[in-house]
């Protein structure tokens, strides 16, 4: 008899220009939090294991300058380092910009009768609608973020 793994805890790492204004937006858009790893980052400083110019205030908070994470205000997350052990996005900066169609996408499910209103609150939040999808099998709104990911709305 074959032992079934442990599951894994996993995040979305997500490319980005600017990994903060990403960040941002996904918590405003899914109601997460912005991880605050401040005291990690302080602790990191104050050992001199990590150099000052590889942070930046963020929320009022010291933080990583190249990535910021976001995290379901519900999951558990390590006291020590503000780092989220639940549902989480990563997001990384990195040079190149977005040129493809993504191979993987969020889907944000809403509550019956209330899909249009969020693709407009979606939309002031700095999404765009790219287009409206009526097939047999349901409905959806495909939006991009502020950096062209796409993502759907149902």
């Amino acid at each position: 008899m074959t032992q079934s793994p442990t599951p894994l805890h996993w995040k979305l790492v997500i490319d980005a220009a600017d990994p903060h204004a990403q960040a941002d937006f996904w918590a405003a858009a899914l109601g997460y939090e912005v991880e605050d790893n401040s005291a990690l980052i302080e602790r990191l400083l104050g050992f001199g294991a990590v150099p000052p110019e590889i942070t930046v205030e963020s929320h009022g908070h010291k933080a990583w300058r190249d990535l910021i994470a976001v995290r379901h205000p519900e999951d558990p997350y390590d006291k020590e380092s503000g780092t989220g052990l639940g549902r989480r996005f990563l997001f990384q900066r990195v040079p190149e910009p977005k040129t493809v169609k993504n191979r993987l996408h969020i889907d944000v499910h809403t509550e019956p009768g209330r899909r249009q209103a969020e693709v407009a609150r979606l939309t002031d939040l700095g999404a765009a609608v790219e287009r409206e999808v009526k097939e047999p099998g349901g409905e959806w709104v495909i939006m991009t973020d502020p950096e062209g990911n796409e993502f759907c709305v149902h």
